[in-house]
């Protein structure tokens, strides 16, 4: 099993913090809590850490993962453009959960699987998960479970589905809340890689209702 450390005690997360950036600095992967479920991570600019998140999950490039930011000036220089109708959502979700997909800065050197150059971008809602995108930089981050289970939202659920594919495991405790009927327990992902449309290919925790306030007519069914 992965070293597991308990983030509820101060020096357990400090070395659980150091050891999971040294473990993503050798292209391993690491469990990290968000704001909703648990995350495997990787070094979003390392094709073999990224093909190894895939791997662990049991899922092919068709399956790209999202890349954590912790901030958006760190979500800027990944995106040629963020449309400027998305500001009110980004002001009131990010941190939050809310993934929005856009064109992919085409002058960036990664491999994140079969994006058609485009890359989801969030910025997670979690002290634990914000400090740790500080001190490394843009993390793919894909839920933390075997593809086609349910996504982990503790870190022993994370540890017994990942193993011996993810080298730490930072534990704090039970994530994430009740979703509303019909929607996963993820973020809610917009794609906006369309100029003048969005759409929701993710129903997660926040709900269609409030984005459709945010943007009105730009919002169609997917």
């Amino acid at each position: 099993m992965p070293a597991i450390h308990d983030c509820a005690d101060p020096m357990s997360l400090l070395d659980g913090v150091r050891a999971a950036r040294t473990a993503i600095t050798a292209g391993r992967c690491i469990v990290m809590p968000t704001d909703t479920v648990y995350g495997i991570a990787a070094d979003a600019f390392s094709h073999a850490a990224v093909a190894g998140l895939l791997a662990a999950k049991g899922r092919d490039r068709g399956f790209p993962p999202p890349v954590l930011v912790a901030d958006r000036a760190m979500a800027t220089a990944l995106a040629e453009s963020i449309p400027a109708e998305l500001e009110p959502l980004l002001e009131a979700h990010w941190p939050g959960p809310l993934t929005v997909i856009v064109r992919a800065q085409p002058s960036l050197t990664w491999d994140l699987g079969d994006t058609g150059g485009t890359v989801a971008i969030r910025v997670p809602d979690h002290p634990i998960a914000i400090g740790l995108l500080r001190e490394t930089g843009p993390l793919a981050v894909s839920s933390a479970n075997l593809h086609g289970m349910p996504a982990a939202t503790t870190a022993a659920a994370a540890a017994e589905m990942l193993g011996e594919s993810v080298a730490v495991v930072l534990d704090a405790g039970e994530v994430g809340g009740a979703a509303d009927p019909g929607a996963q327990n993820g973020s809610t992902i917009l794609d906006c890689s369309t100029p003048g449309v969005a759409r929701i290919v993710r129903q997660g925790v926040l709900p269609r209702e409030v984005i459709a306030d945010a943007l009105g007519d730009l919002l169609v069914d997917g």
